[in-house]
């Protein structure tokens, strides 16, 4: 590991951000978490890791980039996951994406800069690609705004690496393909069958035909360790995906088969992206992050969709999803 010991998560009230919480603390890192401000002051799925008295919780908002100086200040390393990531909502609503997307991340690596953090781990979406003009999706496939999120976030990619290539800034661009796991929001396609199915609910979807590269979350959070303690991921972008892909539809069926049900499945029109929006295919190329760390996914699709199920399973979880109304 790293000599560098203090790390600050942003978004880690979130999916990804929660569990690679998680990871850093096992790691033995000091871990300071973000999470965004409310007056509830709830902090979101940091309510439910397993580390939360060792680690250090602070509520904020990287829009605000007097606030990101003070959390960099004295971190060694910042892994930079908060965003908006809905890609419905961002036909709502894209002018906060660009707010929270583009502008945070320029919050952030500026007051990183200005601190003197040694590391930025900026966090990408394999979204940024489009659908697929060729497969395996390598770092050097064309990148397809096909959405406001994924424009956003082609947008914060580069910011983030104009402070590398502007200022000397260590970052690294970590692109993770599709995550799933427990904690994960059910306007995902997994979360969203798993928990109508947990409900004895009629399955709900949008397109089945898309294929994704589905990573289960403790395979991303190990990714995003591994390239921290790479020198040389420094000014790359790197992805982090399977290398295999699967269509939504056979996904359903394996999950349905898992959970031992019959329910029946139906198109929702408002679930379905504009057409030219819908990203029709995604298969990761993991070489170069496997080349520049020997990372290679420890979890198959069939073993982590158990053990989302299992989670997702328990009434306490289930509880905390609204499995009747669509999750834009």
């Amino acid at each position: 590991m790293m000599q560098s010991k203090k790390v600050l998560v942003t978004g880690a009230d979130g999916f990804i951000g929660s569990h690679l919480v998680e990871a850093l603390v096992a790691r033995g890192y000091e871990v300071t978490a973000l999470s965004l401000y409310n007056s509830f002051n709830y902090w979101g799925w940091l309510e439910d890791v397993g580390c939360k008295d060792k680690i250090k919780v602070v509520c904020g908002d990287v829009r605000d980039p007097h606030f990101c100086k003070q959390i960099t200040r004295g971190q060694d390393i910042v892994f930079h996951l908060a965003a908006l990531i809905a890609i419905p909502y961002s036909y709502v609503a894209p002018d906060s994406y660009v707010d929270v997307n583009v502008r945070g991340t320029l919050n952030i690596c500026q007051a990183a800069r200005e601190n003197g953090v040694k590391r930025v781990l900026h966090t990408s979406t394999s979204e940024v690609y489009g659908t697929a003009q060729y497969v395996p999706i390598d770092e050097k496939h064309p990148l397809q705004p096909q959405s406001p999120y994924s424009a956003s976030k082609i947008g914060a990619d580069a910011m983030a690496m104009s402070f590398f290539n502007a200022f000397n800034l260590q970052v690294t661009v970590v692109r993770p393909f599709n995550t799933y796991g427990p904690r994960q929001s059910a306007r995902a396609v997994i979360p969203s069958i798993i928990t109508q199915i947990a409900a004895g609910k009629e399955i709900k979807l949008g397109d089945t035909t898309p294929t994704r590269d589905f990573n289960y979350v403790a395979d991303t959070c190990r990714g995003f360790v591994l390239l921290a303690e790479c020198e040389a991921a420094v000014g790359k972008t790197v992805n982090v995906g399977s290398g295999t892909e699967i269509s939504v539809g056979d996904t359903l069926a394996m999950i349905r088969r898992i959970m031992k049900s019959d329910a029946a499945a139906v198109t929702e029109a408002e679930r379905i992206r504009p057409e030219k929006s819908e990203v029709l295919r995604l298969c990761c190329d993991n070489t170069l992050i496997r080349n520049l760390t020997g990372f290679k996914p420890e979890y198959s699709l069939e073993v982590g969709l158990r053990l989302t199920v299992e989670w997702f399973r328990n009434p306490a979880n289930l509880a905390k999803y609204k499995t009747d109304i669509y999750n834009v």
